[in-house]
């Protein structure tokens, strides 16, 4: 389990890695990237707890307890 989830963090490294020059690209001045970087993390640091607590309160007859989000 853990060379899999090394794998989908050195994929997601790989992808951010490019992502300067993607949003140089798009008109995004230097002092804008680490922002622009943080969007992303910050957004799942605020949105996960929130729909983890809405999946909390569901009931599904095929899952149990917890209804998965996708």
């Amino acid at each position: 389990m853990n060379f899999g989830f090394f794998g989908i963090q050195f994929s997601f490294g790989l992808q951010q890695s490019n992502m300067s020059a993607i949003y140089k690209f798009l008109g995004a001045d230097e002092a804008s990237l680490p922002m622009l970087w943080l969007a992303g993390p910050v957004t799942g640091l605020l949105v996960q707890p929130i729909i983890g607590a809405i999946s909390d309160g569901t009931w599904s007859p095929k899952f149990g307890r917890r209804k998965p989000f996708f």
